[in-house]
């Protein structure tokens, strides 16, 4: 079962999938995924799901100053093989969503292709680019100058849920604004239901009937607190997760 699903209630393969990674370093052919989140929006742009979990990247985490990761944090973490049947699951059927969707769409195509797994043609919505034709009082367009403009409030960045659910915040505003024609989504979300994914069978490292343990940092969001300390993030065990069906 999927993280956030109430059990017995179906969700649609389709909408919106909104992603963020973090990463050992810059470029996709180099470096590895250490951090993965994914928020599933219905058509109504309304949360179904959430998945998020840290990743052991068979290596060093990279930089800890930037993305506040240290080595001992991915002790026991799942390897992207270990998430990959998971992440084929929430992704189907969906329009990919990022801010600057293109970086997490490489990093998670490199992963995939690591595992001989190939990438299908998935439709993206980028949020940066939302936010540049939509958000126009924005002093800039990175995620948290957006998230600003639009009047989001703190979230904890380069967190890979908290970027991901502030980015999903940003689509909904951006979406909603009177000068965001119905073209620039609903003609991706017609595509993705048309995509073609492929299934992986769980890792051989995870035995049969073993739920995979997954790593999740949270930390609450909400109005900014001038001259106030953000709360900590910290890794916390959150729970075990059975194989899809």
């Amino acid at each position: 079962m999927l993280p956030g699903r109430i059990p017995g209630q179906a969700v649609a393969a389709e909408g919106f999938a909104v992603v963020d990674v973090e990463a050992t370093g810059r470029s996709p052919w180099r470096h590895r995924v250490v951090e993965v989140a994914v928020v599933l929006l219905d058509r109504q742009l309304r949360t179904e799901a959430e998945f998020a979990t840290l990743l052991d990247p068979v290596g060093p985490v990279g930089p800890t100053h930037v993305h506040r990761i240290a080595q001992t944090d991915v002790a026991g973490a799942p390897r992207f093989r270990e998430v990959a049947p998971y992440l084929l699951e929430l992704l189907s059927g969906r329009v990919l969503v990022g801010h600057h969707v293109t970086c997490d769409q490489s990093f998670l195509d490199r992963e995939f292709a690591r595992i001989g797994v190939p990438w299908p043609a998935v439709p993206l919505l980028c949020t940066m680019r939302l936010a540049r034709a939509h958000l126009p009082g924005a002093g800039g367009f990175g995620l948290a100058a957006c998230a600003d403009a639009a009047g989001l409030g703190w979230y904890p960045a380069h967190t890979a849920l908290g970027d991901a659910r502030a980015t999903a915040d940003l689509l909904r505003h951006c979406i909603r604004t009177r000068s965001c024609p119905p073209a620039a989504w609903a003609e991706p979300l017609r595509e993705a239901v048309g995509v073609s994914w492929p299934r992986l069978p769980r890792a051989r490292s995870q035995p049969d009937g073993a739920p995979l343990g997954l790593i999740r940092r949270e930390a609450p969001a909400g109005p900014r607190q001038p001259g106030g300390r953000p709360p900590a993030v910290a890794p916390t065990d959150s729970g075990a997760m059975g194989h899809p069906a």
